[in-house]
C-alpha cells in the first residue's frame, strides 16, 4: 500500500509567509521611487494569489515555497532601494573598490535560480519529462527565456515611463553588457540551481508525489541487456 503524499502544511506555509509580509511592510514605507518599487514586487503580486489558489490542488514542495520566498524578499529590498542603490552593496562597491552596485547581479542570478527548480518541478510532474540530460537542458532554457523576457519588460517600461523610473528600474549603471550580463547570470543561477538542489528536490518530489513515483525520480532503472552485443 502506497504512502499518503506528504503535503505541505499550513503551518509552515504561514511560518514562512509572516517574515515575507514584514519584508514587504517595511520595502512600502518611503522607498526611494514609488514607480520602482510598483514594478519591481509586482511579480509577487501576482505568484502570491496563484500560490494561495493551488495550494489544494497542486502543492509544491517545501523546497521551491521556501526559494519563493526568498526570491520574494530579494525583490522587495531592490524596490525599496532600487537595485544600484542598496546600502550593503553600496558599502561592498566602495570597500572593494568595484565599479558598480551588485545587488542586480545577485538579483539576476536568483532570477535565474529560483524559476529553474519552479520549472524543473512543473515538467517533472507535469511533463513526459525525468530527471537527466534533457531535464537539465529544458530548466536552463527556459530559464533563459524568462530572463530574456523581464529584460524586454525592463525595455519597454524604459520607453514609457518617467526617465526616473526607467533608469532605476533598468539599473544599467552605465554598463553596455548589462542586459547580457543579467542572462548570462540566470543561466548560471539556473545551473546552480539544478546542481545544488537537484537531489534534495527530487527527495521531496517523492514525499509529495503518490508512491509511484519513487522509481521514476530516485531509482535508476536497470540498463536494458536487449541491444548489448554478444559476447563470442
Amino acid at each position: 500500500m502506497s504512502e499518503a503524499p506528504r503535503v505541505p502544511s499550513v503551518r509552515f506555509l504561514i511560518a514562512l509567509s509572516l517574515p515575507v509580509a514584514a519584508v514587504y511592510l517595511w520595502s512600502a514605507i518611503g522607498p526611494k521611487e514609488r514607480g520602482t518599487w510598483w514594478l519591481e514586487v509586482f511579480p509577487t503580486l501576482l505568484v502570491v494569489p496563484v500560490l494561495v489558489a493551488t495550494y489544494r490542488r497542486f502543492p509544491l514542495t517545501p523546497l521551491l515555497y521556501v526559494l519563493i520566498a526568498i526570491h520574494a524578499c530579494i525583490l522587495a529590498v531592490g524596490g525599496h532601494y532600487t537595485y544600484a542603490e542598496v546600502p550593503f552593496f553600496n558599502w561592498i562597491r566602495d570597500t572593494f573598490h568595484l565599479a558598480r552596485n551588485h545587488y542586480d547581479r545577485v538579483g539576476h542570478f536568483i532570477q535565474g535560480f529560483v524559476p529553474a527548480m519552479a520549472a524543473r518541478e512543473l515538467l517533472i510532474r507535469t511533463s513526459p519529462l525525468r530527471r537527466g540530460p534533457w531535464l537539465f537542458a529544458v530548466v536552463c532554457c527556459i530559464a533563459l527565456a524568462i530572463s530574456a523576457c523581464y529584460e524586454f519588460i525592463e525595455w519597454w517600461t524604459a520607453l514609457l515611463t518617467s526617465p526616473e523610473t526607467g533608469n532605476a528600474f533598468l539599473g544599467t549603471q552605465g554598463d553596455v553588457w548589462d542586459t547580457q550580463w543579467d542572462m548570462f547570470l540566470a543561466l548560471l543561477g539556473s545551473i546552480t540551481a539544478q546542481l545544488t538542489l537537484g537531489r534534495l528536490h527530487n527527495r521531496q518530489l517523492v514525499d509529495l508525489l503518490p508512491a509511484w513515483a519513487e522509481h521514476e525520480l530516485v531509482a535508476t532503472p536497470p540498463r536494458s541487456t536487449a541491444m548489448r552485443p554478444r559476447m563470442k
